[in-house]
């Protein structure tokens, strides 16, 4: 079930113009404070009716100014998560999450509250009051209301951005299951790349309120054109992985289509496929194959492009295999090297500089 969205709003003196697509899996979209995310977000719930343009799921249209059709909120049957869950406090979990299925179209099937439960770590939660739980733990019961009401899709604000470090960390892999084992197409709003990396298969790159980029992850994190968007330190690649196998030693061997990768003891059986976040700033470039190196990680490549930056730095895009790799280094470095497309070169990362959170369930 794709989402397609092609319209225009004004807002004061801020313009919407965006138009993309969202098909199962989740999409993020991306963009700094400003962007027009939640705009758009508002508009496909329903809550914002754009100046023109058009709104499908599935082929159903859900605003079509043209064809004067705006269905209702709820006819719409998307689940809301918002930044703060939005729990009614003086009810339990269980009332908390069974209250979506009022919202749920008669006859409609779905996930029960035992399979919701289980599936977001909640089950031991049901008989509790929100007082009591945790911002990570509000906002898994938040999720489990919107899935409880049979929607089509979920639509999620930016789910974790009034949560800690430490209650982020424990409500990503939920989210991961929640992509991996229902087959709801989501639409992901975030201005974390790190969150974007780990969950996205999709993104879409809002700025000042149109669309500066769509595409798989892989390609619109690697590009060096969305430098600016995502931002100096944030800037690299994801690249699809295969664990190998486990070392006495401590590290995980990964498979890319590039070679192998050595990293910290990484979760995951041999054939479990992964995607390892690498930053640029990590990545160091060598014209021919270094020797006597700490370095265990040393890929094969060919420069693709070179983007000035601001500064002394330079965004060096590489090919290895069939992945794409980003790595930051000084104007000076880059004429050392005598660097151009084509080139080859050999891209090198310490094991050490990709941290276990940099891996996820592919």
């Amino acid at each position: 079930m794709s989402l397609e969205v092609d319209f225009r709003h004004r807002q004061g003196d801020f313009a919407l113009a965006v138009a993309f697509d969202a098909p199962d899996g989740i999409t993020a979209l991306f963009g700094r404070s400003g962007a027009g995310k939640t705009s758009v977000v508002n508009a496909i719930a329903g809550l914002l009716a754009p100046d023109a343009g058009r709104i499908t799921l599935g082929g159903t249209a859900l605003f079509d100014r043209a064809a004067r059709c705006n269905l209702p909120t709820w006819r719409r049957r998307l689940g809301y998560v918002f930044q703060d869950g939005r729990l009614f406090p003086h009810l339990s979990v269980r009332q908390n999450m069974t209250y979506g299925q009022r919202f749920a179209p008669r006859g409609a099937t779905g996930p029960t509250l035992d399979s919701v439960a289980e599936l977001l770590g909640i089950a031991p939660l049901l008989d509790r009051r929100p007082g009591g739980l945790s911002g990570g733990e509000k906002q898994r019961v938040a999720i489990g209301r919107a899935l409880l009401s049979r929607p089509r899709m979920l639509l999620m604000d930016e789910p974790l951005a009034a949560l800690d470090e430490a209650r982020k960390a424990e409500i990503l892999p939920y989210l991961e299951r929640l992509r991996d084992e229902t087959a709801l197409p989501i639409l992901y709003v975030s201005h974390s790349v790190a969150e974007v990396a780990r969950l996205a298969s999709r993104v879409v790159v809002l700025e000042n309120g149109h669309v500066a980029r769509a595409g798989p992850a892989e390609q619109v994190l690697s590009d060096p054109g969305m430098v600016h968007q995502i931002g100096l330190r944030e800037a690299g690649a994801v690249l699809p992985a295969t664990v190998a196998r486990h070392h006495a030693d401590g590290l995980t061997e990964l498979a890319v289509s590039g070679g192998r990768l050595f990293l910290p003891l990484t979760k995951g059986a041999p054939g479990t496929a992964v995607r390892v976040r690498v930053l640029a700033q990590d990545v160091m470039l060598a014209r021919s194959a270094p020797v006597g190196l700490s370095a265990l990680n040393i890929l094969p490549g060919k420069v693709v492009s070179l983007r000035d930056g601001d500064g002394p730095g330079v965004m060096v895009q590489i090919a290895c295999g069939d992945d794409l790799l980003l790595a930051r280094i000084t104007r000076r470095s880059a004429q050392a090297l005598g660097l151009a497309p084509d080139g080859p070169v050999f891209a090198v990362i310490k094991t050490v500089a990709i941290a276990r959170s940099d891996v996820s369930r592919s």
